[in-house]
Formats: C-alpha cells, structure tokens, sequence
C-alpha cells in the first residue's frame, strides 16, 4: 500500500463504531503500518452520531484530519448525512441497506456508493452485536488495509477476555468479519 487510506466511520452511539477503529488499528499496528485515530462524538450525551476518522498507510502520515476520505460507511440514517460531507469522487461510500429515506443524503459524488445488508444479515445469520465486526470485514474487503488475519488478531486482543467466557462469541466475530468481506468482494471495488 503506497497511500494513506483515509477511513470516515459513522454510526449511532453504541454501535461500535469507536471499537471497530480501534480494532482496525491495532490491526494495522501490527502490521508495522503507520496509524493515526480520531474519535469525535456528537453533542448529545446517549444516542449521538459517533464518527471515527483512521488513516493508515505505510508512511508518516502528514494530517491529522482530511477532507475526502477514501472510504466512508455510514451505519444509521443520521450517519449518512453527517459523513456525507466527506466524499469526494473517488470515495467509495458504503452504508446499510436496511437504512430507510436516506436516498437523497447519498453523496452524487462519490466514486462507488454501496448498500450492503449488514444489519439484516448479522440478525438472520449471525447476532446483532457483531454488526459493527461485519462492517470491519466490508471496510477490510473495499480496502485491503490490513489483512484478515491480523484483523482476527486485533479483535482476539480487544475481546479475548469475553471469548474465555464464551467461546461462541470468538467464532462468531470472525464468522462475522468474513462475511462482511465477502459482502464486497462480488462488488469490483477493490
């Protein structure tokens, strides 16, 4: 990876957005790639839109903050339109398919814009609170930022002491991480 992939990640509060950038970037630290994590909540106290800003590349990264990210996810309606701001014509804009009235709020610039059924498949599939992990592996799958492997790694670190209480939950996060990258990969986005 020569360039700094810049990642705009947003979602209600309690989605995980904040422990999906901190996953993905222990991931890519241990990879030996350059990282740099903003977390910026909304306003409200309970029930704001999180956003987290991740760039990791291979060199020095310059900026703390950037304009045009090249992949932005939106995780709930308010997200959408919060995030929206930051794609550019080669941003790939990736958000859930079960999100209802936001077809206006796309970004008309964005390179590729993509629903995926996120939500509906970690309830059909797998459980709901693996949601935020199958968004990891779509971002993982559009980008190639870190491998899947050091991404298991990563949230092996970060839950490992819930996995030793249920090692159901281990299987399905990376179950979860999987098929969100697979969700991707039919796309011809990366």
């Amino acid at each position: 990876m020569d360039k700094t992939v810049k990642i705009a990640l947003a979602g209600e509060g309690g989605q995980g957005v904040q422990s999906v950038a901190m996953i993905l970037t222990e991931a890519a630290a241990m990879e030996g790639k350059e990282i740099l994590y903003i977390p910026n909540f909304g306003v409200e106290q309970r029930g704001g839109v999180s956003i987290a800003f991740v760039q990791i590349g291979d060199k020095k990264i310059g900026a703390p903050k950037f304009k045009t990210g090249d992949i932005v996810i939106a995780l709930s309606d308010r997200a959408v339109r919060r995030v929206n701001m930051y794609a550019g014509h080669e941003t790939i804009f990736i958000y859930d398919a079960g999100i209802e009235g936001v077809e206006d709020d796309l970004p008309e610039v964005a390179q590729r814009v993509l629903a995926i059924p996120a939500l509906e498949t970690a309830n059909k599939e797998l459980h709901p609170r693996v949601f935020n992990v199958l968004i990891m592996g779509a971002l993982i799958g559009a980008t190639h930022v870190v491998t899947l492997e050091k991404a298991k790694e990563a949230i092996e670190k970060k839950l490992g002491y819930k996995f030793e209480q249920n090692p159901k939950l281990r299987e399905m996060n990376f179950k979860a991480l999987e098929r969100g990258y697979e969700m991707v990969a039919g796309t011809g986005v990366a």
